[in-house]
């Protein structure tokens, strides 16, 4: 075929190739603990299947406006107000399937040849693979393990300039599960500010921290300016699949992002939107019992792993990911994927699959029972192929 030289630019997300060689594994009689895959394994509140079913009853099963169904836009727009203490115009809302379309579209919004982009590593591999995409060069600002996989602001200053046309933050992140904690964010802020450079936070997990106060950018002073914010209900509500993600950021972009939605998705399936506002609206005890049961799991499978010779395991702040340091198991990160997968039966992901700085790292998704995160520790422990 003769495509185009920019699909070449075009990245993956590791956990989806190593859940297809998981199921290939499954499919010939393995048993596999799957922690590779980001992904809550709750089902979506009964109140908000409920709401959906009765909105697909109702009629919501046609076109709606590109940049989401007011009544949703309404309902962020209040959320998000009250959880960042900040004002916020249905106007500045776009929904779309997903959260990804809102990076997609904000970076080749910003994006082009000649301008930079600076974003975390290791972090979410579409940014960088999206910013490839738009023409700009990535940047990469490090996260360290010794700042709790917080930057170094020093020399996250030392990476902006004249050619810095948008910096991606992350946090809760993933991969690693860490916070950027409030003087770094006022740090990063300043930046920004001082040199009119708009800020993307990708705070996706912002209801996923179990030891802090969530802290957002936009509490300081000028950012709200050029600010954008991803936000969703995959991760909160145990809504996947249903596609729903949405950014809220300046009206003017707001208005180009919702023609990039016209160019591409034309609009958000209308009933799971209808489901969106009963997840915003109606009880959050389920969504409350989730993120405590995932805390519970965490402070089991982390003290678990870091008892294993070549693991060293920070306890993570915030989302449901591990990031334990496997140096000491002297082999690269991607074939102690390989060998937990093939010997021990436990999918989980380089941390290579992050990014440069992922190297010498693994992820793991805690977003399984308790039971068998147990369970992965003592294969992993027993695996004797690590330490050949």
């Amino acid at each position: 075929m003769n495509l185009s030289s920019k699909m070449s630019l075009l990245g993956t997300e590791s956990a989806f190739d190593v859940l297809v060689e998981a199921r290939a594994l499954e499919a010939q009689g393995k048993d596999i603990i799957h922690l590779e895959i980001g992904e809550p394994d709750f089902d979506t509140p009964e109140h908000i299947r409920e709401a959906a079913k009765k909105a697909l009853d109702d009629g919501f099963t046609h076109y709606g406006p590109a940049a989401g169904l007011p009544e949703l836009r309404e309902a962020i727009a209040a959320d998000v107000a009250q959880s960042r203490n900040i004002d916020v115009h249905p106007d500045q809302i776009v929904v779309t399937p997903g959260a990804k379309p809102i990076m997609f579209f904000v970076i080749l919004a910003y994006g082009e040849p000649g301008a930079e982009i600076i974003y975390p590593n290791p972090g979410f591999p579409i940014y960088e693979s999206v910013i490839k995409f738009s023409g700009a060069t990535p940047v990469a600002a490090p996260l360290l393990e010794e700042k709790d996989f917080s930057l170094d602001i020093d020399e996250f200053r030392s990476l902006v300039n004249d050619k810095t046309r948008l910096i991606i933050i992350n946090s809760p992140q993933n991969p690693t599960g860490g916070f950027i904690p409030p003087e770094d964010l006022e740090a990063i802020a300043e930046i920004a500010v001082d040199r009119g450079i708009p800020i993307f936070a990708d705070e996706i997990y912002s209801r996923m921290l179990y030891d802090d106060p969530f802290s957002s950018i936009s509490a300081y002073d000028g950012v709200n300016e050029d600010l954008i914010i991803l936000d969703g209900f995959s991760k909160t509500y145990a809504m996947t699949g249903w596609r729903v993600g949405y950014g809220v950021m300046p009206k003017d972009l707001a208005t180009q992002v919702a023609r990039l939605m016209v160019n591409s998705n034309s609009c958000t399936a209308a009933f799971s939107q209808m489901a969106g506002i009963a997840a915003l609206t109606g009880p959050q005890d389920e969504s409350d019992a989730m993120i405590a049961e995932f805390k519970r799991r965490r402070d089991v499978f982390s003290a678990g792993l870091d008892q294993i010779e070549g693991f060293s395991c920070r306890v993570p702040k915030g989302a449901f990911y591990l990031f334990p340091n496997v140096t000491g198991l002297g082999k690269p990160s991607l074939e102690i994927e390989n060998i937990l997968l093939q010997e021990a039966g436990v999918a989980s992901l380089s941390g290579t699959g992050f990014g440069e700085y992922g190297e010498g790292y693994l992820r793991f998704s805690y977003a399984n029972s308790l039971e068998n995160l147990e369970e992965a520790v003592a294969r992993i422990a027993a695996c004797e192929k690590l330490r050949d």
